[in-house]
């Protein structure tokens, strides 16, 4: 399968991007890169995109909503999710992802002018995308796990269930929170000694025991006293710092399946087909390429045909009025070539050597082209010739080729001189008649 490009789009117009080369199974074939937007076009080739968007700007949830069918889903998620939303949703996309094992959709929501916004940004930096992604689904749902991802200002956090959201300017310990990891949410503020209150009963019984964390050296050290509480209300603590940045992390998780594409209904028309097609590019232009080569051939064939059938024409034409001086071109060779060998057979004289006399006759005129034929009779196997030429030696030259096969004699019976024409009377007959 080809290769993914996973781009993450900064938050501003004018910040950096961030990508690299995944294979379809979350493999890096790449180190990540940053850089302006429009230099990661450079890289797409024949891959296929996926770009990251802000979480911040996406709203993750999931819903139980007992229709399958994908457009009336489509249609039916803004009325199921009306109350959830703060915005109108005359205003807003949702995209829905595939149906998890306990029922629940995934849904992303984002603002029309947002979505449209990134598109714009994608299409100015002539990069077209196949997918688009909340960063929130950059980690790896677990199950009995809580995965946490500390990018920048933000942590991302999913339970390992139906829980997939980015929150700001929050401590790891105030995400756990957020979602009901802890009984009491002073625990974190105990570890810092502002209580003495016992926090080994903390942790919330339907949740997780386990958690998570991809950070960078920075952040291990900045939140210690976090994952001192984490640990005393969890059975473990698991901390990934992460050497590369998490670009990696994000592009790993997304490139071998996860998330919600937002290109989806009027987004996603064009989309769609064209990702469905992509895999068979080369093959479509292989194809191409072989139809048009089979196309101009046949266009070859038949101009050297339509060229043959012309010049058989004209040599037709040239022996026909040798034979009758001053006829037009029949429209029917086949038929004016019938009618000629009734009208020999009607003499009682055999065809055949009529015809070819003829022929030997046009092969003598076509190679002295300044004599005229003017009458043709055949009579008892004997053609007499009435021909024009502007002089003696012409008709000797037309003698001789008429004689030069030796199936036929001509005798020149007589010549008289008009003007600065020689008119003479020539008698072909079979050799031996």
């Amino acid at each position: 399968m080809a290769d993914i490009l996973v781009i993450r789009m900064g938050a501003g117009e004018h910040d950096p991007a961030h990508w690299m080369v995944m294979d379809a199974s979350g493999t890096r074939k790449s180190p990540p890169v940053t850089g302006a937007l429009v230099a990661a076009s450079a890289d797409v080739g024949d891959k296929r995109v996926m770009v990251l968007v802000p979480s911040t700007e996406v709203l993750s949830t999931s819903i139980d909503i007992p229709v399958k069918n994908v457009s009336k889903l489509q249609a039916a998620l803004p009325f199921a999710l009306e109350e959830v939303v703060a915005d109108d949703i005359d205003n807003l996309h949702f995209s829905a992802g595939s149906r998890r094992s306990n029922g629940q959709v995934p849904v992303s929501v984002v603002a029309v002018d947002v979505l449209d916004e990134w598109l714009s940004r994608l299409a100015a930096a002539s990069i077209r995308a196949d997918a688009v992604i909340s960063e929130s689904y950059g980690l790896a749902r677990i199950p009995g796990t809580i995965s946490l991802l500390l990018a920048e200002n933000q942590v991302i956090i999913n339970d390992g269930a139906d829980i997939e959201l980015a929150i700001q300017d929050v401590t790891p310990g105030d995400a756990l929170a957020a979602i009901g990891a802890f009984d009491d949410s002073d625990s974190i503020e105990n570890t810092n000694g502002d209580s003495d209150s016992d926090t080994s009963e903390s942790p919330a019984m339907n949740l997780p025991r386990h958690v998570l964390v991809y950070c960078d050296a920075a952040d291990e050290e900045r939140y210690e006293h976090d994952w001192i509480a984490v640990r005393q209300a969890f059975e473990s603590l698991d901390v990934k710092v992460l050497a590369d940045g998490i670009m990696p992390r994000l592009a790993s998780t997304v490139a071998a399946g996860a998330g919600v594409n937002l290109l989806q209904g009027a987004y996603g028309q064009s989309g769609d087909y064209l990702a469905i097609f992509k895999p068979w590019k080369y093959a479509a232009m292989l194809l191409g390429a072989f139809i048009v080569v089979s196309i101009a051939g046949k266009a070859a064939d038949y101009v050297v045909a339509k060229r043959q059938v012309d010049q058989l024409q004209q040599q037709f034409y040239a022996e026909y009025q040798a034979i009758v001086p001053g006829a037009d071109m029949p429209r029917d060779p086949n038929a004016a070539l019938q009618s000629l060998i009734a009208r020999v057979q009607g003499n009682g004289t055999a065809p055949a050597i009529f015809l070819q006399s003829l022929e030997q006759l046009g092969k003598a005129m076509r190679a002295n082209e300044s004599a005229n034929i003017q009458t043709i009779t055949f009579r008892a196997g004997v053609i007499n010739v009435r021909i024009t030429a502007p002089d003696v030696s012409t008709l000797d030259d037309i003698q001789r080729a008429v004689a030069q096969s030796g199936q036929f004699s001509a005798t020149i019976q007589s010549t008289t001189q008009d003007g600065d024409q020689v008119n003479s009377r020539i008698q072909i007959q079979a050799t031996g008649a």
